[in-house]
């Protein structure tokens, strides 16, 4: 199972995000919970970044919107930001500021 916005979505997300070229290395599934109760459970892809000057790799999944929207995230594998898991978190740990 891969994310519901598509590994080529993703891979526009982290260009835009991020310019730099990504691929697929694997897919992830997270399920992390706050407080004990589920704070995101999905799909989450790995990819290999191309020349990018402080990160090798990158995470990223989408989750719905309204409609058929989805909203996109790219995060670094960067300091203590070394798994799916751990980039799920800190995007909600972001969204919670």
């Amino acid at each position: 199972m891969t994310d519901p916005a598509g590994i080529a979505t993703l891979i526009v997300a982290i260009r835009s995000l991020h310019g730099v070229e990504a691929k697929h290395v694997e897919t992830a599934h997270v399920h992390q919970k706050r407080k004990g109760e589920t704070a995101w459970n999905g799909y989450v892809e790995v990819f290999d970044l191309v020349d990018h000057p402080g990160a090798t790799q990158a995470y990223a999944w989408s989750e719905a919107t309204t409609g058929a929207e989805r909203r996109l995230f790219a995060v670094l594998r960067v300091g203590p930001i070394d798994s799916p898991t751990k980039a799920v978190l800190a995007s909600i740990l972001a969204d919670a500021r």
